[in-house]
């Protein structure tokens, strides 16, 4: 039987909210522009950060956080990717070629929800509408790069003020401002630390609806990123034509990401050859880079089993990216017009380090326990693979199969 609480007015099912903040480094809420999210964590939660999968990036990061499953498991292997089962190419922009359900593997914390009879919602989180097992959020909302953070806060009271039968109990809401900041202008840029600012609002206003309806007795929310960010710079390009040829570069039929690159040569090219061009490179002292096919690949990257997964993978070091010529001069018009900012690089470097901060019953229950025990209330950084195992923890559901560590979050309960 459900266990219903009051806010005053109305009977209210537990409730969760997690919202992502695409980009926002772990450190990020050190740097005196977050006064509401610093104030969330010390009254609730908050992890020294959170290990993003490998590769650290948007679209195989969300899913991630959704499934409790690292990449190679769930098949967002990366935000571009080619599928050689079915002969199709993933691309994050276009719907049409993202959407499919049968691209996402796993069971996402909404689908897990809905089948125990849930209603959820999702705001523009990467996902899709329809999963390959034919199960749809209650209420689907795709992305919208126009639509501002206030438009948001309202969308999610209009749902909290729902009638108890329509209404979700847990909501997903996706913020990217603060990534594409990030991109634009650099981790340590004036826009940046505006775009955090008024992320702080944002999460300030979300409170905010949430006390002047009393809930925040009801309502657990949940801020969580993807990855971090860190600078790229002019001098730090690793030139795959150089390496290669332009004869190597023009026998490439895809490229998987960035600034990773995935690699697959078309059936006609001496994909040994390159490899052997790539592997001397990458030997050469102080070399920026890396180079990997599914058998050399670490396995604390756990992204080799999946043919999604290209054969060849340069993984550059820490503010280097990969590109030719023709890119940066036609493209970019020129190395100064690259991308200011990155991510997507080994996913234990410190500024690919994600966030974690938690406020409602569950965050101060936790916060008082840790307190009791004279323990830091910033626990210990975590895989994001765990968060998935936090939410069917605390809405009662029986957790698909996954990545997490079984247990894992019984010693904050």
């Amino acid at each position: 039987m459900d266990t219903l609480m009051s806010n005053g007015t109305h009977s209210y099912r537990k409730t969760v909210l997690v919202v992502s903040i695409d980009g926002l480094r772990a450190d990020y809420l050190d740097r005196g522009l977050t006064p509401h999210l610093l104030n969330i964590s010390k009254r609730g939660l908050r992890a020294e950060w959170m290990k993003p999968a490998f590769p650290s990036l948007t679209f195989p990061n969300h899913w991630s956080l959704m499934t409790g499953l690292h990449p190679e498991s769930h098949g967002i292997v990366g935000n571009n990717f080619y599928d050689p089962a079915s002969d199709k190419v993933f691309v994050y922009t276009d719907p049409k070629r993202s959407h499919a359900g049968f691209w996402w593997g796993g069971e996402s914390m909404w689908e897990t929800a809905s089948k125990a009879g849930l209603n959820t919602a999702v705001m523009m989180w990467p996902g899709p509408p329809t999963t390959s097992t034919g199960v749809s959020p209650t209420y689907f909302i795709p992305f919208d790069d126009d639509t501002k953070m206030f438009q948001k806060v309202r969308q999610i009271v209009e749902w909290l003020e729902l009638p108890l039968e329509e209404r979700p109990s847990l909501i997903n809401v996706y913020e990217p401002s603060l990534d594409e900041a990030g991109h634009y202008a650099g981790p340590a840029s004036p826009l940046v630390r505006t775009v955090l600012e008024q992320v702080d609002v944002f999460a300030k206003d979300i409170h905010q609806a949430l006390v002047d309806r009393n809930l925040t007795h009801v309502v657990d929310v949940i801020y969580v990123s993807d990855h971090g960010m860190t600078d790229t710079s002019a001098q730090r390009i690793i030139y795959l034509d150089e390496i290669i040829g332009e004869d190597g570069v023009n026998e490439v039929v895809f490229e998987d990401g960035w600034p990773n690159f995935g690699l697959r040569f078309g059936p006609s090219a001496n994909t040994s050859h390159y490899l052997s061009l790539l592997q001397d490179a990458s030997r050469q002292p102080n070399s920026p880079f890396e180079v990997y096919t599914h058998e050399t690949m670490p396995e604390r990257f756990h992204f080799s089993h999946n043919d999604r997964i290209a054969p060849i993978y340069i993984c550059p070091k820490l503010g280097w990216i990969v590109s030719n010529h023709h890119e940066v001069n036609v493209k970019w018009g020129g190395e100064e017009g690259r991308p200011k900012g990155t991510h997507g690089y080994d996913n234990e470097e410190h500024d690919m380090r994600a966030t974690f901060v938690a406020d409602g019953p569950f965050a101060r229950r936790t916060n008082s326990l840790l307190r009791s025990r004279q323990t830091d209330t910033v626990i210990p950084g975590f895989a994001n693979l765990e968060l998935y195992g936090l939410i069917t923890k605390i809405l009662g559901l029986t957790p698909a199969p996954n990545n997490g560590t079984e247990g894992f979050w019984d010693q904050y309960f």
